[in-house]
């Protein structure tokens, strides 16, 4: 009988190991957020100026565009603002949470071609975005941007 309880608890912790090692790993962020996204919803401080599924102040975010490719290693960034001033670079994610937005030609205005946002949430079809500085176009705010993967 005995032998019968430890049999069946060495089954038991075999198979719940088995099952602990067969978990999906999760990408990386720089993987996960390698996508072009399209404003969802914008807000300039705690003021929303755009929802695509609503009226907007600002109805050029419509255009607007972060596409972040990572081929070959070489991360690429095209980023086209409200007002369709595109600029190119690279980007990086350091940490968790920060993307940044590097080399950017020609240099959106105040940033000294370099843009940094919080990332506060991210998965496959979604991403939250905060800009870490103020920005001069949008008269100083620091916008929060929802971006959703066509």
């Amino acid at each position: 009988m005995k032998k019968s309880y430890s049999l069946l608890w060495c089954t038991l912790l075999a198979l719940t190991l088995f099952a602990a090692g067969c978990k999906e790993k999760v990408k990386p962020i720089s993987e996960r957020i390698a996508k072009a996204w399209t404003a969802e919803t914008v807000k300039h401080g705690s003021t929303v100026v755009y929802s695509k599924a609503g009226s907007s102040t600002v109805p050029g975010y419509s255009g607007f565009r972060l596409t972040l490719n990572n081929s070959s290693g070489t991360k690429t960034v095209t980023y086209t603002e409200w007002n369709g001033d595109t600029f190119t670079g690279t980007w990086d994610v350091e940490g968790e949470t920060k993307l940044v937005l590097k080399g950017l030609t020609p240099q959106p205005t105040g940033s000294g071609g370099t843009i940094e946002f919080t990332i506060s949430s991210l998965d496959d079809a979604k991403v939250v975005l905060t800009r870490l500085t103020a920005s001069p176009k949008t008269g100083g705010t620091i916008n929060e941007y929802t971006l959703s993967n066509p």
